[in-house]
């Protein structure tokens, strides 16, 4: 068996206390992330777990060493983050309202304890590492970089034990946070986080400001592709069982071509589950192939006069037997070994949740890594059906937006992670709405003045942002719809749009509440 060295950083927060698991030597006056990078020079095939002084008696050492992976960096902070609240301001993503209970994907890592491949910070830029800066900063600026490159980063709370207890917090502060924007975001977001300073919080936070005009943004272009030593695990096809569930509507044509692809895989499905979808009564089923044709798999059809993609998915969801769950839509096309693949891949990263990439025709693929995802596609995405026991699509979001994000964060907040597959890919045809849709009806659609943003989208940031990261939203949904709507007075404006908005707050609210 391969013995697996794992070196300990034991500190103050300032200084570090002492080194476990290697005799380098180093000075009291040097700073925790450049002896930690020292130690990551000469050991390779090895980690470094870093801990607080006061948490050493609770580290879960089964768990660190059954859960080590080059790919991953894990921490934990027992309350709260190192950067303040404020940082939803500028930052809308899923990674900030972090999920203290369970393994939650985000770059917001922590000094209290925490874990890292000494492969991958070989890899990293040494300056990261050896800037002047606290220990937490420079392990949320090499999350916040490299994450996007194919590093998972979480904060995993089982890397202690469950009686441990709070400490002595290191937290930022305004000055911090707008370096850290200043030198991890796009530049216009130090403006942003500026004004949303001032009008939310009261606050004209003038120095904090003007010290950013001394740093630079950091070059991304010098960072290098991340290399992984993964090995291919062995992979039982017929263990891999997967069932497809494909909700449709009018769309006969594209679905039979759906069907062709999945007849040919190399990898058949089990199962087909359509939900076929039409308002009028007095119709039948228009898909008669599905009977009058031989199909390598089992097909399981509803005909239902209800309609909506939420239920749909989660009447075809019951019916799902198998080890795997393709969600897929009525129009897309795919080779065939999309899911062999897919199930491959997802066998050797020990993945649970995958969106695949799917694009249009002739549309430029923007990711090419497997990333952590902010997102769920519901109709390119495999799933393990073990995770799918307790969530359901949300019938709130019913003809509205936003039940594929929510979907996606129901599973992270129990611990699963949604991944980004770049290869194999699938392409969206987007075709033609079927000609017997009737446009759905909103409570909403009586009021005078008509919400802005959709309540549903504002009942996805009240289930899952912070209240700086929906005031940060406010503010840039401010800016954007200017240029697309028809009052130029920007007085009127701003009352009309803080209208619209209350309007699109209080229906939120009532779904909320449903």
């Amino acid at each position: 068996m391969k013995i697996i060295k794992i070196i300990k950083i034991i500190h103050n927060f300032k200084h570090i206390v002492s080194i476990e698991g290697d005799d380098y030597y180093y000075n009291i006056q040097d700073s925790i992330g450049e002896v930690l990078y020292n130690l990551a020079s000469r050991n390779k095939n090895s980690y470094i777990l870093w801990v607080h002084e006061s948490l050493t008696t609770f580290i879960n050492e089964e768990f660190v060493f059954l859960n080590l992976s080059e790919r991953k960096i894990m921490s934990y902070r027992l309350e709260d983050n190192y950067f303040s609240k404020n940082i939803g301001f500028i930052d809308e993503s899923i990674f900030i309202n972090v999920n203290k209970k369970v393994t939650f994907p985000t770059w917001q890592m922590s000094s209290q304890i925490g874990i890292i491949a000494t492969n991958f910070v070989r890899q990293t830029e040494r300056k990261i590492w050896f800037q002047n800066q606290k220990f937490d900063f420079i392990l949320n600026a090499v999350a916040k970089l490299y994450q996007p490159l194919g590093l998972f980063c979480y904060s995993e709370p089982k890397l202690l034990l469950s009686n441990s207890t709070p400490i002595e917090f290191n937290n930022s502060n305004l000055f911090e946070l707008f370096i850290f924007v200043k030198k991890y975001y796009k530049w216009v977001w130090v403006y942003l986080l500026l004004l949303n300073c001032i009008m939310c919080l009261k606050k004209v936070p003038i120095l904090p400001f003007l010290k950013t005009f001394f740093y630079k943004k950091y070059n991304t272009n010098q960072i290098t592709e991340l290399e992984f030593s993964e090995q291919f695990k062995n992979f039982n096809v017929l263990e891999e069982t997967i069932d497809v569930i494909i909700p449709t509507i009018g769309r006969k044509k594209y679905l039979y071509d759906v069907l062709k692809d999945l007849s040919v895989q190399m990898h058949l499905p089990k199962n087909v589950i359509i939900i076929e979808q039409n308002p009028d009564e007095k119709s039948v089923s228009e898909l008669e192939y599905l009977s009058s044709e031989p199909w390598p798999f089992q097909i399981k059809h509803i005909f239902t006069y209800q309609t909506g993609a939420c239920q749909a998915r989660n009447k075809a969801l019951d019916l799902v037997e198998s080890k795997w769950v393709f969600f897929a839509d009525d129009d897309i096309r795919f080779e065939n070994n999309l899911i062999l693949q897919t199930l491959e891949k997802c066998v050797t990263f020990s993945l649970f949740v995958v969106s695949l990439n799917c694009l249009r025709k002739n549309e430029k693929k923007i990711f090419d890594k497997l990333f952590q995802w902010t997102t769920f596609g519901s109709g390119c995405s495999i799933v393990k059906s073990s995770c799918l026991n307790n969530v359901k699509f949300d019938l709130r979001y019913e003809y509205g937006f936003g039940e594929d994000a929510d979907y996606g964060m129901q599973l992270r907040n129990l611990g699963i992670d949604v991944i980004y597959l770049p290869e194999p890919s699938i392409l969206h045809l987007k075709a033609p709405i079927g000609g017997f849709r009737t446009k759905p009806k909103h409570q909403w659609d009586n009021e005078l003045i008509q919400p802005k943003p959709s309540p549903t989208v504002l009942l996805f940031n009240l289930k899952y942002k912070t209240k700086q990261q929906i005031l940060g939203y406010k503010t840039i949904l401010f800016f954007k719809y200017y240029r697309k709507q028809q009052i130029m007075n920007p007085i009127s404006y701003f009352y009309n749009f803080k209208k619209q908005w209350e309007v699109s707050n209080n229906w939120a609210k009532i779904l909320l509440k449903k």
